[in-house]
């Protein structure tokens, strides 16, 4: 299969400019998967309450899924894209997942990032995988990456794909997401966005682009620039992430011992 992933400079604020600049940009892409970053239609750094109440929708029937649902129906693809969402009093920082036949399912994000904490509201899907024909993909968005047990629990539960969506800000996660590909045998699409939002009289985030793909040993098959914007393609057989094998005498899920991983409970 085909996997991209789509690396963006949103205006903030002008949700409907950002996704018709990506669907401009995703609509001469053959691929049978492509992420995009988190809260790729509004931008990052929202600086009152009102903000959120105003840019956030409806999962999936806001203007931003009807969207996508007709892009991803449209390319004949699966697009998985980062939003604010809006559940009555609730806004959750959460991921859609859109295949060519509509809405497939959602994720929010567990491990809020800084002022991320103001805004929105922790999230309570818990670590979900999607079956989407010939792969299952596993969601999780930016900071989740600083937490093993993030992917380890996709990986666990299935997927042979784990989408990130992300806003980085921090160096780390790039190297760190090769680890992850690597200690679960899993392919991973980090989508991060490019450019620098200062806004309500906080400090400056500088976003760090190097969106990338990671095969499921741990090595970078595709990369992008810091700055730059559009849409990489890589063309990986998902099915190797299904061989766990280290060496023909190990494997990373049968050699575990987790009646030894108390802590890892509390």
């Amino acid at each position: 299969m085909i996997i991209g992933v789509y690396q963006n400079h949103p205006e903030f604020g002008e949700t409907q400019a950002n996704v018709e600049k990506a669907i401009q940009d995703l609509s001469s892409t053959k691929a049978d998967l492509v992420v995009l970053p988190e809260l790729f239609n509004t931008g990052y750094q929202f600086a009152s309450r009102q903000e959120i109440e105003t840019l956030s929708e409806e999962i999936p029937s806001g203007r931003t899924c009807r969207d996508m649902i007709e892009t991803a129906r449209d390319m004949d693809t699966c697009l998985v894209f980062g939003l604010a969402e809006r559940d009555g009093q609730h806004f959750f920082n959460s991921a859609a997942v859109i295949g060519p036949h509509g809405f497939v399912g959602k994720y929010r994000k567990t491990h809020l990032f800084f002022d991320e904490q103001d805004f929105f509201t922790p999230g309570d899907t818990g670590f979900r995988v999607f079956d989407i024909g010939s792969v299952k993909i596993g969601v999780m968005i930016c900071f989740d990456w600083w937490f093993p047990e993030s992917a380890r629990a996709l990986a666990l539960s299935g997927a042979d794909i784990i989408c990130h969506s992300s806003n980085l800000v921090l160096p780390h996660c790039q190297r760190a997401m090769k680890i992850r590909s690597l200690e679960n045998g899993v392919f991973t699409i980090t989508a991060n966005r490019v450019g620098t939002e200062s806004r309500g009289g906080k400090d400056p985030l500088t976003f760090t682009g190097g969106s990338q793909i990671v095969d499921n040993f741990g090595e970078t098959k595709a990369k992008m620039g810091e700055t730059e914007t559009g849409t990489l393609l890589v063309e990986i057989d998902p099915s190797e992430a299904r061989n766990k094998a280290i060496t023909p005498r190990n494997d990373r899920f049968m050699d575990r011992r987790p009646e030894f991983y108390g802590p890892l409970m509390e």
